[in-house]
C-alpha cells in the first residue's frame, strides 16, 4: 500500500514547530522575570527603613515609643541573617521556589500587619518581613543568572534605583496617615502582583522542564556560609546599640564591622582578584549608597524647608531612568574595559557625594537632581560591571557582604549624628545638626570610596595571574570537584544560554575606610541610643511630643511628613 505523499511534509512541518514555541516560551519567561524584578526587589530594600517613628503620635495610648522603634528595627537584622542561609538555599532549590516563598513571608506579614497591637507583634512581623526580603535579593540574583546576561544589568540597574529610592517609597504611604500599622504594610496591592508574577514565573520555569540543580558544593558552599558568622555578629551589635549605648561606643562597633568585612572580603572571596572587586565594591555600596539616600530623603523633607517628598520624585525618576541606561550600557561594553567602567562608576559616587555635600540642602532644580542621578548611575555602572565577568557563587558572596554592610552603615551613621545631635539646644541648632550630620557624611562616603579604588588599583597591579569566572570554576573542578560558579549557574530553564568566560580581572575596588555618617532617615533604620535631654528640650520648644520616649536613632529632622501636606506625588 502507498504511503500517503503529505505524510513526511507533515513530519517536517510538526517538527519546525517546536524551535519556534520553546522560543516563546524563553521570551516570555524572560519577560515575566524581568518585571518580577522590577517589583520585587524595590520590595525587598523598602523593608529596610524604620519609619514608625514619624507616626508615633499615632500609637496607642500604653505603647512605648521606643519598644515599638525596637521591634520595628529588627527588619534589617533578619534580612542581614538571612541573606548568606538564603545563597546556599538557593542554589540547591534553584531560584523559582525560593521566590515564591520569600513573596509569600512578605503577604503573611502585610495581611498580619492590620492586626498587630503590641511591640512583640509587631518584632515579629517585622523579622518575617526581614527573612521574606533575605529570600527574594539573592533568588532574584540566581534567576537572572539563569537567563541572558541582559538580565543581570536590569537586576544591578534596579538595586540601584532601589536603594536611592527605599526611604522615600517607606514614607510615601504614611504621609496623612491615619494609623500606625500602615508602616507594617506599605504596598499590600504591589505585593499581591509580585506573588502573582513569582506563580506565573515557577509555572513557566516547570513547564521549561529543568532538572534539579546540582547545589553548590565544596569551597563555594563554606565560603557562602562563612559569612553568616560576620552577619550574626553585626546583627546582635545592631541589636545590642539600641540600649543606651554611647554614641563613640556604636561609632567604634560599626568602624570594626566594615574592617571585619573588608576582612572577609579579601581572604575569603572566589576568582581571586575578580572576586575581591566584587566584593569590595558590594561591601562600599552597601555601607555608602542607602544611608546617604535616607538621610537626604529627610533633610530634603518640608518640614526642614525643603520640596518634601512631591518635590524629589521628578529627581527619582530621572534617576531611576538614568540608572538602569547606565547598566544597561556597562553591559554593552567589552570585558576587556570592565575595570575601567567599575572604576568609573565609583568615581560617579563620589561626585555624587560631593554634590550632596555642597549642592544640598536644595528645594529644586538641577541642584536636587544632580547628586541623585549621580549616585544612581554610578552605582549601577559599578554593580553592572563586577556582576558581568563574575561567576555566580562569586556573586553571591558578595550580595551576602552587601547587607551587613548596609547595617554598619547605619550603626555608623547613627553614632556620628548623635555626636552632632546633643550639642543642640534649640530648633534651628537641631536642624543645623541634621545638615552638618548630612555634610559630614558625605565627606566621609566619599574618602571610604576613593580608599576603594585606589585599594582596587593597588591590588590590579600586584596579582600577575587574576582569576576570575569560568576560568576559576574550570580550575576548582578538576583541583578539587567543586562545582562551576557559571555552569552552575546559568543553566535556562528554558533555552540554555551559553556560559559566559570572564578573561580579564575586575579591577578590585574596596573600602578600607572608617566612615560613615547617616542621619535621621538611616538613623531610622535601626534605633540606638536613648535621646538626651536636649532633644526633650527641642521637641517642647517646637511644639512636638516630649522626646523622652523617643528612639536616639529617629529623630525625625521634620515635624512629620503629616506636616508637609503637598508630599503626595501627583496622581498619587
Amino acid at each position: 500500500m502507498a504511503v500517503p505523499p503529505m505524510q513526511p511534509t507533515q513530519a517536517v512541518a510538526t517538527g519546525s514547530t517546536a524551535p519556534s514555541r520553546t522560543f516563546r516560551l524563553s521570551l516570555l519567561l524572560d519577560v515575566v522575570l524581568g518585571l518580577l524584578v522590577a517589583v520585587a526587589l524595590p520590595l525587598a530594600i523598602v523593608a529596610i527603613p524604620n519609619t514608625v517613628s514619624v507616626v508615633a503620635a499615632l500609637l496607642p495610648p500604653g505603647v512605648s515609643q521606643i519598644e515599638m522603634i525596637r521591634a520595628h528595627g529588627l527588619a534589617l537584622p533578619a534580612m542581614v541573617l538571612t541573606v548568606p542561609l538564603a545563597a546556599v538555599a538557593v542554589r540547591r532549590l534553584r531560584a523559582a521556589p525560593i521566590l515564591v516563598g520569600g513573596l509569600a513571608l512578605l503577604a503573611v506579614a502585610d495581611v498580619a500587619g492590620g492586626y498587630a497591637d503590641s511591640p512583640t507583634v509587631v518584632a515579629l512581623l517585622r523579622t518575617v518581613h526581614g527573612i521574606g526580603a533575605g529570600l527574594l535579593v539573592p533568588a532574584t540574583l540566581v534567576a537572572v543568572w539563569e537567563r541572558p546576561r541582559i538580565l543581570r544589568a536590569v537586576w544591578a540597574g534596579t538595586l540601584a534605583v532601589s536603594l536611592l529610592s527605599a526611604q522615600a517609597l517607606a514614607l510615601w504611604p504614611l504621609d496623612e496617615a491615619t494609623s500606625w500599622q500602615i508602616t507594617l504594610q506599605p504596598y499590600p496591592l504591589l505585593t499581591g502582583i509580585a506573588l502573582g508574577l513569582a506563580g506565573l514565573y515557577l509555572v513557566l520555569w516547570l513547564k521549561g522542564g529543568d532538572g534539579a540543580a546540582a547545589g553548590p558544593k565544596g569551597a563555594e558552599r563554606g565560603r557562602l556560609l562563612m559569612t553568616a558568622t560576620p552577619a550574626l555578629g553585626i546583627a546582635l551589635l545592631g541589636l545590642g546599640t539600641t540600649f543606651d549605648w554611647p554614641p563613640d561606643l556604636v561609632i567604634l562597633a560599626a568602624v570594626l564591622s566594615v574592617v571585619a568585612l573588608l576582612g572577609l572580603a579579601s581572604v575569603g572571596t572566589f576568582e581571586g582578584l575578580g572576586g575581591r572587586a566584587l566584593s569590595y565594591t558590594m561591601v562600599a555600596v552597601g555601607v555608602v549608597v542607602l544611608p546617604t539616600a535616607a538621610q537626604v530623603t529627610y533633610v530634603e523633607l518640608g518640614g526642614l524647608g525643603g520640596p518634601g517628598l512631591s518635590g524629589l520624585w521628578p529627581a527619582f525618576l530621572i534617576a531611576g531612568v538614568a540608572a538602569l541606561a547606565a547598566a544597561l550600557l556597562a553591559d554593552r561594553v567589552s570585558e576587556s574595559l570592565m575595570p575601567p567602567v567599575a572604576a568609573g562608576g565609583l568615581v560617579a559616587v563620589v561626585a555624587g557625594l560631593c554634590a550632596v555635600r555642597f549642592l544640598l540642602p536644595a528645594t529644586d532644580g538641577p541642584a536636587l537632581i544632580i547628586p541623585f542621578v549621580l549616585l544612581a548611575v554610578g552605582t549601577a555602572a559599578a554593580l553592572a560591571s563586577v556582576l558581568r565577568p563574575s561567576g555566580v557563587g562569586t556573586a553571591l558572596f558578595g550580595m551576602s557582604l552587601f547587607f551587613p554592610g548596609v547595617l554598619a552603615g547605619f550603626l555608623l551613621g547613627s553614632g556620628i549624628q548623635f555626636t552632632r545631635l546633643k550639642e543642640a539646644d534649640t530648633p534651628q541648632g537641631l536642624v543645623d545638626a541634621f545638615v552638618s550630620a548630612l555634610h559630614l557624611w558625605a565627606l566621609i562616603g566619599g574618602v571610604l570610596v576613593v580608599a576603594v579604588i585606589v585599594l582596587g588599583a593597588v591590588l590590579a597591579r600586584r596579582s600577575p595571574v587574576p582569576e576570575t569566572g569560568t576560568a576559576f570554576a574550570a580550575k576548582a573542578d578538576t583541583a578539587t570537584g567543586t562545582e562551576s560558579d557559571t555552569a552552575a549557574g546559568t543553566a535556562s530553564p528554558v533555552a540554555p544560554a551559553p556560559a559566559e568566560t570572564a578573561t580579564t580581572p575586575v579591577t578590585p575596588a574596596t573600602p578600607a575606610a572608617k566612615a560613615d555618617a547617616v542621619a535621621a532617615a538611616m538613623t531610622e533604620a535601626l534605633p540606638v541610643v536613648r535621646p538626651g535631654a536636649a532633644e526633650a528640650k527641642i521637641g517642647a520648644e517646637s511644639g512636638e511630643p516630649d522626646g523622652s520616649d523617643t528612639s536616639p536613632v529617629v529623630p525625625s529632622p521634620m515635624a512629620s511628613p503629616e506636616d508637609s501636606i503637598g508630599d503626595r506625588p501627583a496622581g498619587g
